[in-house]
């Protein structure tokens, strides 16, 4: 049997966007040490989660819904800069201040069960053996591409949200930008002012929402998310239930005849997309603004997922496996959902640890153990 040698701590927090500093700081407020008793691991390049990858036309005065990370308010931005680099920047003042020590880029390739009734951590870095996990992984490395007959014929370009590079590479271009969600409409919106031709096709006609969107409003949708993630199935986005906020600039658009949408075609064609009833569109680019899946798949070897495709979860906690808890999944994918699942989750965890025969470890231990992937590939044969 092979023996690996492991790194053990009391939690390890998976992924360092807003869910993930959520938890670390959180983690700080309950006195647990970073590198002693949590570690914090991102695959990302540099601070700032998803937003560092964002289009250069997303300038921070254009991003609804950002809200301030617990502890530390966002202030002074520039609203003409670009949003990844200001988030971005607040994302690294932020894990300085709080002195969060982020390991990164690490790769977290697979969670297992692990020895002693800890869970096995693989990654780049080697494999830390923590009494429980937070997973804050988001959904920006699981775009979600749709599949239509004649796609893979298609002699233009092809698209997702997150390889979009802002509105200048479409010049002159006709364009078929499908989804109906918020990025699917700002991309829509501003290539409209420089292509040749724009076409909006959503599979489900959009919902514009209009006026304030009061508290009540916002728990309601959550719960809708939330009642999802607790039947076990994939959990939809907050804003795929709220609808859309129609801003002035989409109230310009709309008039302008931008935002006339038309059902999903049946086919992509060599030269564009047609409909059954003979419809057809010419296109040089088709942009998908299609969403994205959360982004769980090194959690597979627990085992968590229900018949129905997703993680059963009460509050942050996956009911499966009460040490694995997953922070900015469903009802807390939002800037605001995340800040207080953190919370939450933190809570729960020192609760799991305050049970009887769960005390502490006092501060990382490297222990040689078994492989638990070779125990799998044993108990296999």
């Amino acid at each position: 049997m092979n023996k690996i040698r492991s790194r053990e701590v009391e939690v390890v927090v998976v992924g360092a966007g807003q869910a993930g500093l959520s938890s670390a700081y959180h983690l700080r407020r309950a006195r647990y040490e970073p590198d002693r008793d949590f570690v914090v691991l991102d695959h990302s390049p540099r601070p700032g989660g998803a937003w560092q990858f964002r289009w250069p036309s997303l300038t921070y005065g254009r991003v609804h819904g950002m809200h301030a990370l617990p502890g530390r308010e966002l202030t002074g931005a520039d609203d003409s800069m670009p949003s990844a680099e200001v988030i971005g920047g607040y994302f690294a003042e932020y894990e300085e201040a709080f002195d969060l020590r982020v390991h990164r880029p690490v790769e977290v390739s697979a969670v297992r069960e692990g020895p002693h009734g800890r869970l096995w951590a693989e990654t780049s870095e080697g494999v830390w053996a923590p009494r429980a996990l937070i997973n804050a992984t988001g959904t920006w490395d699981r775009p979600f591409w749709p599949r239509y007959p004649g796609q893979e014929h298609f002699r233009g370009r092809q698209l997702h949200t997150a390889d979009y590079p802002g509105p200048q590479e479409f010049a002159g271009q006709r364009v078929v930008v499908v989804g109906g969600g918020t990025s699917g409409v700002q991309h829509l919106m501003e290539i409209a002012e420089v292509a040749a031709a724009t076409t909006w096709v959503t599979r489900r006609p959009p919902l514009f929402r209009e006026g304030p969107f009061d508290e009540a409003r916002s728990r309601e949708a959550v719960a809708r998310v939330e009642e999802r993630v607790r039947r076990g199935l994939p959990p939809q986005s907050v804003v795929s239930v709220t609808g859309l906020p129609m801003t002035a600039a989409m109230e310009r658009a709309r008039s302008a005849g931008v935002l006339e949408r038309l059902p999903m075609f049946d086919r992509i064609t060599p030269n564009g997309v047609t409909w059954a009833d003979g419809h057809r569109v010419d296109a040089d680019v088709i942009v998908w603004a299609t969403g994205f899946r959360p982004a769980i798949d090194h959690l597979a070897p627990l085992r968590l997922r229900e018949p129905g495709g997703g993680i059963r979860v009460e509050g942050t906690r996956a009911v499966r496996d009460s040490r694995v808890h997953l922070v900015g999944y469903g009802p807390s994918a939002s800037t605001i959902g995340a800040n207080r699942a953190g919370r939450e989750a933190v809570r729960e965890i020192r609760s799991l640890f305050a049970e009887p025969g769960a005390g502490p470890v006092g501060g990382p231990k490297d222990r040689h153990v078994d492989d638990p992937s070779q125990h799998a590939v044993a108990a296999a044969v």
